[in-house]
């Protein structure tokens, strides 16, 4: 169908049905100049951010051009720092931005200033919007990612035989592209569900920054509302879950109810195996990241990516921006050595330390 050779590897390949291309591009030739790409992402609460997804981008750009200088950047939150960021990589002679927008509206200005430059631009993990100057988008499937969290939940209520179970919501940023989709496929699950009176959704709350603080506070605030009587909670990613965690602990209720989660975190990993988390969807972050700097590579030398690299268009209220899509999984204790150890996104050593180690054991990891 295609050239082996562009093909990245591809996790769980039936469940994703998404293709990565390892290469589009031969080395690059000696510069005068380094090529610069920046790469600028949204906050410090999500682990992954730091850990995961820019190495992945700095080791693959790396690989295809060891020349190259990568210009990084995390906004720790600050829609305001990462305009600065991004201006200030303009100035610097940056090639390419790819960006994981802290505001996906309001960094609307960062890629029309980076057209008006002439400098491609990339939304990286969320569609940046309302702008015509985004060039490419790799993407996951957001909202496949919501109905797999609430299905998740809804799959362990059934289990524990919980009729007409009330659930919270704790969603993420309202000033994130990808937090209404995620909850749009969630609401796929559970309306009707709801219509037919066999759940309840007390309470619903929107989270400004995913700030895990801020989640914990609406757990709190939740639980104060409903005597503490809450049956599951429906989260969107392991930061704000850890949040939700710390709230049922100071509240004293143990067991705790099943608790959903994204990014597969290495914490979020150790709480499911103690009971603290049902669950996180996890979807291939590093392959990712590595088309992204592929992207960067092809686009900083060649102006371009080649046709068959994109899956779909993604409208963002200004152009169909073309994009490559990811799926994602649910994983839980069960399934938890098939997927992200058996990916290398964490191995047995990093999740089954002292403190869990029995844990590790008891689910089979060891």
């Amino acid at each position: 169908m295609f050239p082996p050779k562009r093909f990245y590897p591809i996790m769980w390949t039936l469940l994703i049905g998404a293709l990565f291309f390892s290469a589009y591009a031969t080395p690059a030739k000696a510069q005068t100049e380094p090529i610069k790409i920046a790469l600028m992402l949204p906050d410090a609460h999500t682990a992954r951010y730091d850990t995961k997804d820019m190495p992945a981008f700095k080791a693959k750009l790396a690989a295809l051009c060891p020349s190259c200088q990568l210009i990084y950047n995390n906004a720790k939150s600050d829609a305001n720092a990462q305009l600065s960021a991004a201006e200030a990589a303009l100035a610097n002679g940056a090639k390419v931005i790819a960006i994981m927008a802290v505001d996906t509206k309001a960094a609307a200005v960062i890629a029309d200033k980076a057209k008006s430059a002439g400098v491609p631009v990339i939304a990286y993990s969320r569609l940046l919007m309302n702008s015509d100057g985004v060039s490419y988008a790799v993407l996951a499937d957001v909202p496949a990612i919501g109905r797999g969290q609430a299905q998740g939940l809804v799959d362990r209520l059934n289990e524990l035989k919980i009729a007409n179970p009330q659930i919270v919501m704790i969603n993420g940023s309202p000033a994130d592209s990808n937090m209404p989709l995620m909850k749009e496929g969630a609401m796929g699950v559970f309306d009707p569900l709801v219509k037919a009176g066999k759940l309840t959704i007390a309470k619903s709350y929107d989270t400004p920054g995913w700030d895990p603080a801020k989640a914990q506070s609406e757990m709190q605030q939740a639980l104060t509302a409903l005597g503490n009587k809450v049956d599951g909670v429906y989260a969107m990613n392991d930061g704000t879950a850890g949040g939700i965690v710390a709230a049922f602990l100071a509240a004293g209720i143990n067991p705790l109810p099943p608790i959903t989660g994204g990014d597969a975190d290495l914490a979020a990993m150790q709480r499911v195996l103690v009971g603290q988390q049902l669950g996180s969807s996890y979807f291939p972050i590093k392959t990712m990241a590595e088309t992204a700097a592929v992207m960067a590579y092809d686009l900083a030398t060649t102006g371009t990516v080649p046709g068959d690299m994109i899956q779909a268009k993604v409208n963002n209220g200004a152009k169909d921006v073309p994009a490559v899509l990811a799926g994602s999984i649910f994983v839980t204790k069960s399934n938890m050595k098939a997927t992200v150890i058996a990916d290398g996104w964490w191995t047995v050593d990093q999740i089954c330390t002292p403190e869990f180690d029995a844990a590790g054991k008891a689910a089979g990891l060891k």
